[in-house]
């Protein structure tokens, strides 16, 4: 088969020339003092893009890695746990957690809601004694987000510490680790960021330290391990073990593109990609999954598919007959997505992901106005295009 002609999905997403160039660097021994430089050079970039002042580790593996290493550090059994549940990550954190020993607490909403921060302080004043909140701050199956800035102000007020999913969410929407007083934040930088799948960027506060020492669960001498991280390198100048070169190479480009162009811009840059693209299928008489566009997230517009059609259906057709890779909901209901990430939040993407999908429905036999959806797209783009001068 083919490679794509256009990669519109929810991650990885398609990278610049200048990450691809960065990829393409020479392997050098990870002890190099040039690529020591380079390493310490990309834990205060990531930490810049997080807005905080706290660690940053860059774990080798996809961001899942960081997730599971997050909440083993964190709990032991007996751990009083509250998950905050909204989609497919939500739940999976939650299977997680419990296998961990943790005694685990849910508020669990539709997979095309998003959690009430007023409902997290219910259950917070209900249920003193709550030591971790896990949240996810984008739902990228459902394509909506949970208000973490909210969240993580109440759980700190009451003395919980917050580990946060922020995979696909950071450099794409707002997000300001220290202001909205979150502890272990993970990111993953094929995402929004543009560039490759195999690190996991975590920030991890004074007070998460502080826990992680103290829990005899936290893994060491592991893969999985943010204590060997902490001890090894963060204070004893030891990786402990072979970070992968080209992968860091790759990251500190993706990271140097988005701090030059500005984190705010890059912010407004997603915002009206989504923009255009959840206008367009509104135009086109297609629904949107999330509930509202208030909770409908910026790197991702998810599209509920027509009765009669399922998700499979329509994306291998979006696939074999217009060369688009767009993705599904990975289970969270018959739905499809268009990717608007990094280097395809920008100029005619949205349009493309359009056309494709608007003309694989009609393929379909489902009724659809694509024109119309065309047509909306683009005077959600032009009203923001630059003067011509």
């Amino acid at each position: 088969m083919r490679d794509p002609e256009f990669t519109l999905s929810a991650g990885p997403t398609a990278a610049s020339p200048g990450v691809l160039a960065a990829l393409g660097s020479p392997i050098t021994y990870h002890y190099d003092p040039a690529f020591l430089e380079c390493f310490r050079r990309t834990e205060r970039k990531v930490a810049q893009i997080l807005q905080t002042a706290n660690d940053v580790v860059l774990m080798q593996g996809e961001a899942v890695l960081g997730l599971e290493a997050a909440a083993r550090g964190l709990v032991s059994p007996g751990s009083k746990v509250l998950n905050l549940v909204s989609g497919i990550f939500g739940k999976g954190m939650g299977y997680w957690l419990r296998d961990f020993g943790a005694d685990v607490h849910e508020i669990e909403v539709a997979y095309n809601d998003a959690v009430d921060p007023a409902e997290v302080e219910r259950f917070l004043a209900g249920h003193p004694g709550i030591e971790v909140v896990a949240v996810v701050h984008s739902e990228t199956p459902s394509g909506t987000y949970n208000p973490v800035d909210a969240i993580g102000k109440i759980a700190h007020a009451h003395g919980a510490l917050t580990l946060v999913d922020c995979v696909s969410s950071v450099g794409g929407m707002p997000f300001k680790a220290d202001e909205w007083e979150l502890d272990i934040c993970v990111l993953g930088p094929q995402k929004c960021l543009g560039g490759p799948p195999g690190m996991s960027l975590i920030s991890v506060s004074d007070d998460a330290w502080k826990r992680i020492r103290a829990n005899p669960a936290a893994p060491r001498s592991s893969f999985l391990s943010l204590l060997d991280w902490k001890e090894q390198w963060l204070e004893g100048e030891k990786f402990p073990y072979t970070p992968s070169v080209s992968d860091v190479h790759g990251v500190e480009a993706a990271c140097d593109e988005l701090l030059e162009e500005g984190i705010d811009a890059s912010i407004r840059r997603h915002e009206l990609a989504a923009r255009a693209t959840r206008a367009g299928i509104r135009a086109m008489g297609i629904e949107l999954w999330p509930r509202s566009e208030e909770i409908s997230a910026a790197c991702v517009t998810a599209v509920a598919v027509p009765d009669g059609l399922t998700d499979l259906q329509v994306r291998a057709h979006v696939r074999e007959r217009y060369g688009v890779m767009i993705s599904g909901g990975q289970g969270a209901g018959n739905l499809v997505r268009l990717g608007h990430m990094g280097l395809t939040a920008s100029g005619m993407y949205p349009v493309v992901g359009l056309a494709a999908l608007g003309r694989s429905l009609a393929d379909l036999g489902a009724q659809v106005e694509i024109g119309a959806g065309i047509e909306a797209a683009l005077e959600v783009l032009a009203a923001e295009a630059a003067p011509v001068a």
